[in-house]
């Protein structure tokens, strides 16, 4: 969605409006920067804000590992092959799974 600016909390009411299907909520958002010169066809980014998690928790590789849940075994698999030592989990809706980046944000 256009924005007007990078605005944390704007963005922030702007997700909860958003309803996908099955009445899944976003769980994050990412500002960019467009621009284009005359002769460009078409804009392209040329600035990229960190990711911005909503209604999400960071886990760390140990508490994964200590949970020990059987349906997660690949995923403690993926984490330490990867070299994840933290995730992304959504704490409400849909239930996904990220590994949180350097400079990500958890709202």
């Amino acid at each position: 969605m256009d924005i007007d600016s990078w605005d944390v909390e704007k963005a922030k009411k702007m997700a909860k409006k958003i309803k996908e299907r099955h009445g899944a909520r976003p769980y994050g958002f990412q500002f960019t920067t467009r621009s284009r010169s005359t002769k460009d066809l078409d804009s392209k980014v040329t600035k990229t804000s960190p990711m911005y998690y909503i209604d999400c928790k960071i886990e760390t590789l140990a508490e994964v590992e200590k949970r020990n849940d059987p349906k997660e075994e690949i995923l403690r698999s993926n984490m330490r092959l990867n070299g994840w030592h933290k995730i992304v989990r959504t704490t409400k809706g849909w239930g996904w799974i990220q590994p949180l980046e350097a400079g990500d944000v958890v709202l």
